[in-house]
This record gives C-alpha cells, sequence and structure tokens, in this order.
C-alpha cells in the first residue's frame, strides 16, 4: 500500500520516540586519533569546536562516520563519537534535535523514509536538491552530495543464477509468477517494511513473495546465506564488499525503481551557523567518496575483519586527507 505523506509523518514521530529512547544518546566516547591536517582542515578552523558524531549501526555507516569525526579532528575541533545507532530514524533524529551535530545520510532513505515520497527522482543531483530543499524547514542542512550511490538490489549466487538465468528483477517478478517455490529471499526487517523496500518493489513489478517464501536476518548473514544458497536471493546494497568477495550476481533494477542513496553530509543547521568551516572541511572528503571506495572499504571490515574506525584512518592518511599528528 502506498505510504501518504500524513502517514510517513506520523510514523516518523511515534519511531523517533522509540529510536532516541533506544540509542543510547546519553552516551558516546571522545574520537582520540593522533592526526594533523592534509588536504583537509588546514588552519584548524574548528579549533575550539565540540562537535557530536552520529551514524547508523551497520559497516558502511561506521566507517563514514568515521571518516567524518576524523575530518573534524584534523581541522581542530574535539569530536565526540556516537557511531553506531540502531535504525536510520534514531540517526536522523539525532541529528535534527541536536543531540548530535552531524551524520553522512542517504538522499534516497531522505525522500522516501522521512519525507514521505513515493516516486524517487532518477536524476541524483534533482534527488539531492529536492532533499535539500524540503529538508531545510526541518533544521536539518545538506552539503554537496558524493558519488557513493548505494541502493538496494537483489543478488544470488552463481549456482542459482546458472540454474535460473535472472538478470534483472523483472526477470526475478517472472520467476516468481512462474515458479513461486523458487524465489525465496533473505531480507532485513527494516527493508520488509519500507515503502522504498519490499513493499514497493513487489508493486512497482507486480511481484508478490508468499510470506513464508521471507526470512528476515541481520545484514550480514543475508551476504552468507545468499552465497550458500539458503535463499535464492538476498538483499544486497550495491557497495557492499562482500558482492565481489563472494561471487554473488546482483540483479539489474531495469524499472528504476530503489532510489539513488547518494551519501551526504546531513548537519544540524544551528551547528553549522555556529561553526561553518563543516562545510569546508567536508568537502573534499566527501568528493572522494565513490561506490569503488566504499566497497573497498567495506570488504575490509566485513571480508578482512579489519576495524572500520580504523580501515577510515588508513584510507584518509593513504588519500592525503590527514597526516599523523
Amino acid at each position: 500500500m502506498r505510504r501518504t505523506r500524513t502517514s510517513a509523518v506520523a510514523a516518523l514521530a511515534a519511531m523517533a520516540l522509540l529510536g532516541t529512547a533506544g540509542c543510547g544518546l546519553t552516551s558516546g566516547s571522545p574520537m582520540v586519533d593522533d592526526v594533523r591536517p592534509g588536504t583537509v582542515g588546514r588552519g584548524q578552523p574548528l579549533k575550539g569546536a565540540e562537535l557530536t558524531v552520529t551514524s547508523k549501526e551497520f559497516t558502511e555507516q561506521l566507517i563514514l562516520g568515521a571518516i567524518m569525526g576524523i575530518a573534524f579532528e584534523a581541522a581542530g575541533a574535539d569530536v565526540l563519537d556516537r557511531t553506531g545507532i540502531q535504525g536510520s530514524v534514531g540517526n536522523r533524529e539525532a541529528v535534527r534535535t541536536g543531540e548530535a551535530d552531524a551524520t553522512y545520510e542517504y538522499t534516497g532513505t531522505a525522500w522516501i523514509t522521512y519525507l514521505g515520497e513515493s516516486e524517487p527522482l532518477t536524476d541524483e543531483r534533482e534527488q539531492w536538491e529536492a532533499v535539500r530543499d524540503a529538508d531545510a524547514r526541518n533544521g536539518l542542512t545538506w552539503l554537496e552530495p558524493s558519488k557513493l550511490n548505494n541502493t538496494y538490489s537483489l543478488a544470488m549466487n552463481r549456482e542459482n543464477y546458472e540454474k535460473y538465468g535472472t538478470k534483472t528483477l523483472s526477470d526475478v517478478a517472472e520467476l516468481a509468477r512462474k515458479n513461486p517455490d523458487a524465489v525465496t529471499l533473505c531480507i532485513e526487517g527494516e527493508f520488509a517494511n519500507r515503502a522504498d523496500g519490499l513493499p514497493g518493489m513487489e508493486k512497482k513489478y507486480g511481484m508478490k513473495v508468499p510470506p513464508g517464501n521471507l526470512t528476515q536476518m541481520g545484514t550480514g548473514i543475508i551476504y552468507t546465506e545468499a552465497a550458500k544458497g539458503s535463499c535464492t536471493f538476498g538483499e544486497v546494497f550495491t557497495t557492499d564488499g562482500r558482492i565481489k568477495a563472494m561471487d554473488l550476481v546482483v540483479m539489474e533494477d531495469d524499472k528504476r525503481f530503489f532510489p539513488n542513496y547518494n551519501a551526504a553530509p546531513e548537519i544540524n543547521t544551528k551547528a553549522l551557523e555556529k561553526y561553518p568551516a563543516i562545510a569546508e572541511v567536508l568537502a573534499p572528503v566527501t568528493a572522494k567518496l565513490t561506490n569503488d571506495v566504499a566497497q573497498e572499504l567495506n570488504a575490509k571490515v566485513d571480508v578482512d575483519g579489519e576495524d572500520p574506525h580504523q580501515v577510515a584512518l588508513d584510507w584518509m592518511k593513504r588519500e592525503g586527507l590527514v597526516k599523523e599528528g
């Protein structure tokens, strides 16, 4: 069922109460990286600032939150790390209410989940501009977006790909009609209920997956189960490093249902007004974020088992964004 703006706002308000109550915003730890400016933070324009950085709980977000915090450190700020909030709404509410100052958010998530829109804009720039303009009245400022576009899709292992031959989501819908038992999905709980997740995808593609064919699980487990063939298709993020590492085949979104999910800094407007240098500090960092970079960094955590914060720090040093203190 299509989600109206009114119902979306009501749901957001209700979820926010739960999200902020459970996200642990009274805790956090200082970032203590021994870094100094590289191409980021020259002149330390944030010296004396106290900034709180947050993120959602999955790998890419933990890395992006660390990247943002390290950039602020190099620019002279004292940074409180409150990354790893469970769920999208709690993370957004932390920034909106001023419990945190900044996060990297995705344009598609804001457009569909927070702002209650039902139709994504196919042009990446137009999508970002629409979100930027709409969120200005919510006390949030969106800085320039990155090329990193972490959208959804479904993926399967090589054996199932050769067995069923599906290449697009339209092919998956056709398979579900002809052979319903063949289409089993491993998905996250959030994807199962979001308007820009399974319900919307089913509607767009005329697909109906029986409830008995759906298994909800954590993000990391999905990739493993899809690779093993425990489910025919797994919900994946297109920037995830495990796709290549596990030789998963990603289905093309041939009807362009899924929105653009470009990562961009989402800043509490009052914090930006107090510390306008935030924008210049983050601009060169955001400009370097691409799908290839995200896949590489995500794989270091999810495949190689490295620490997200260390992965972020190593990348920023390698790129010359920051230097050892």
